[in-house]
């Protein structure tokens, strides 16, 4: 069973706020701010930029559940690497000159990265086993869903057996369970996703269901899952940039269409002339 996750660092410094000396609320406002900040900031270095004395820090991060300075850094850092936008949010950013040309750079970088690790055979393989599965189910949350809802719609033009889970009020375990081994399940895991995601994949493999799974730094190395597709979703800002799992998406959907033959031809004519008979588009 996976462990219940601790409260964010900056949960913790406004559960003790009530609790603190003057001082030492001046230093948690800071840190509330740009709780980022914290992990590139020595103790004394911190004292000085909220004019606190260093026993101050001390006292502080005691206060807020921590043994020691490092302690609570090292938690702030563990924090941004999990995908919490305000740890990702630097001070003096607004007036930054040429943040276009760094985003787009960066977002090239995140997509030659990508798929410098992802083979056509790959691609190719998933692509013919979506054409032959019972039903093609996309799995996401969070931010996620907006990946599984967009490859669901483009498949969906030559594949209609298809379902974008949860949906609605939908949960993950009323979805997994009409999962048989004869479907096929694109799972996406791109941080933050909700706590229950890899208790969610492990049922699915127990279908015994073909399983492809995209994520970034999420791998669930302890899952056996028929593909996995790991993104780069670096940014130069707070966001993270999903460049990379939107071309990927892209070619997936792409494959699936080329490689569905007559089938999938005629699904697509019989959907143009409804569109023309409805006059919808």
């Amino acid at each position: 069973m996976q462990k219940k996750q601790s409260p964010l660092f900056t949960t913790r410094v406004r559960d003790a706020l009530p609790s603190l000396h003057p001082s030492e609320k001046r230093l948690a406002e800071l840190v509330l701010n740009f709780p980022g900040e914290l992990a590139s900031y020595s103790a004394t270095e911190l004292a000085r930029l909220a004019n606190v004395s260093n026993a101050t820090v001390t006292r502080f991060v005691r206060k807020v559940g921590y043994t020691n300075f490092e302690e609570a850094r090292q938690h702030v850092r563990d924090n941004k690497q999990a995908g919490a936008s305000l740890f990702r949010v630097a001070p003096g950013t607004p007036g930054k000159k040429d943040f276009i040309a760094t985003h787009v750079f960066q977002a090239q970088s995140d997509i030659e990265q990508t798929f410098h690790l992802i083979t056509e055979q790959d691609i190719d393989a998933l692509a013919r086993q979506i054409i032959a599965a019972r039903r093609v189910w996309l799995l996401g949350t969070r931010r996620s869903a907006s990946f599984a809802q967009y490859l669901g719609l483009q498949m969906f033009q030559v594949i209609p057996e298809i379902s974008v889970i949860p949906s609605g009020s939908e949960t993950l375990g009323e979805a997994v369970s009409a999962i048989t081994s004869k479907d096929c399940v694109i799972a996406f895991g791109l941080r933050r996703s909700v706590s229950g995601l890899p208790q969610a994949i492990e049922q699915v493999v127990k279908t015994g269901a073909r399983i492809a799974y995209i994520h970034d730094s999420n791998a669930l190395p302890e899952l056996t899952l028929t593909w996995r597709f790991m993104c780069e979703t670096a940014s130069p800002g707070p966001l993270f940039n999903h460049a990379a799992v939107l071309t990927l998406c892209h070619i997936i959907a792409t494959r699936v269409i080329e490689l569905s033959g007559a089938s999938g031809r005629r699904r697509m004519s019989m959907i143009e002339a409804i569109h023309n008979a409805l006059d919808e588009v």
